[in-house]
């Protein structure tokens, strides 16, 4: 009798197309955004290498290459320290989201439910941890590794600490273990 065949299911950054998709999304979005009134302001000095470091930010997050990590000299402590200070607001995050989210759909992302749902949930993760380092003005992390994005479920809720700080912890059920990815 033969062994049923398993089907390796692919990563985020496999599924929506390898490096170039991600580039195209990140270029196309920044057009937009420097184009937006409520968000062209924060990003009008950004450098000529911020598209293609975002890019391959999120490709190595989504399980691509780890050309930030490698190429670009990049960690998870420095993107975290690119916001520092900016003071972002849920009205920004909100829009930076509305133009991606506009984007991804515009340049043909992929859009099924289950893709769209890893996506999604990737950006409201990140964007709304941005607002809260964007509030501080010293980098609360210097070791972390790179964040990991798949199909699954996030690793459990954000519980701030009881010292009113915007540090914060989840907890990792899959391994039973919390994992602090700011302090």
């Amino acid at each position: 009798m033969k062994e049923p065949e398993t089907t390796r299911i692919p990563s985020l950054y496999e599924w929506m197309g390898g490096q170039e998709i991600f580039e195209k999304l990140f270029a196309t979005f920044y057009q937009k955004v420097l184009a937006d009134d409520l968000l062209s302001p924060l990003f009008k000095n950004m450098s000529p290498e911020h598209i293609k470091r975002v890019s391959h930010f999120v490709a190595e997050v989504f399980g691509g290459p780890q050309s930030y990590s490698t190429e670009d000299k990049g960690s998870h402590s420095i993107m975290v320290g690119k916001h520092l200070g900016k003071m972002l607001t849920e009205q920004k995050r909100q829009r930076w989201m509305q133009l991606l989210l506009q984007t991804a759909d515009e340049i043909g992302l992929k859009s099924d439910p289950e893709f769209r749902s890893a996506f999604v949930s990737y950006f409201e993760w990140g964007t709304r941890i941005a607002i809260v380092n964007s509030q501080l003005t010293e980098n609360p992390i210097t070791h972390e590794p790179m964040p990991k994005w798949g199909w699954g479920e996030t690793g459990g809720p954000y519980i701030q600490n009881d010292n009113n700080n915007p540090a914060g912890s989840i907890i990792d059920s899959s391994k039973e273990n919390k994992i602090t990815f700011y302090k």
